[in-house]
């Protein structure tokens, strides 16, 4: 008697979910693929891009500073007093924690702005997401993540499509 209301128990949870997946109406979007492709995602990585060449040509400027120091300090090491000698190895050493403080201000300022950009698109690129899933009827739009959706057929990708209308969205708020 217990096994059969189990099994009919069993047959009661899975008739209405067999019935529910007919009506599921699924898709997936690669949002890493739709921030390197969407043009906020392209100006963004531009923008990084120039402002690490920037940094780094000032990074450079200062190594060439410190160069010249660790030049003229072995150039003039015989014939300066020990005391001119150490006022210049202190320098070249406050030079030093200059560069090696700017490289680290520097990093992290490129990581925060990298940072706030990518939060900001992915939110807009999820509103296009939720958008899209409204219009066409989508139960579930499931985000493509290496490792975690290990088939997904082709034909269920929205992610084209998600870019396509936030590009749109795109140009029209920077026209404003």
């Amino acid at each position: 008697m217990k096994r059969l209301f189990m099994v009919g128990l069993l047959v009661a949870l899975i008739v209405p979910s067999v019935s529910f997946a007919k009506d599921l109406k699924v898709a997936y979007v690669d949002l890493q693929k739709a921030l390197n492709e969407c043009m906020a995602g392209k100006e963004a990585k531009e923008t990084l891009e120039k402002e690490k060449a920037q940094k780094q040509k000032e990074i450079e400027k200062k190594e060439k500073q410190i160069d010249a120091l660790k030049a003229e300090i072995e150039a003039k090491k015989a014939v300066l007093s020990q005391e001119a000698l150490q006022k210049k190895q202190d320098d070249l050493d406050r030079l030093l924690r200059e560069l090696k403080r700017f490289v680290q201000d520097a990093n992290d300022e490129l990581q925060k702005k990298q940072q706030q950009y990518t939060n900001k698109i992915l939110s807009e690129l999820v509103s296009v997401v939720n958008e899209i899933g409204k219009q066409r009827g989508y139960t579930i739009i499931f985000e493509r993540v290496p490792g975690v959706l290990l088939y997904v057929d082709e034909s269920l990708d929205i992610t084209d499509e998600v870019i396509k209308l936030y590009d749109q969205k795109y140009q029209k708020e920077k026209e404003k």
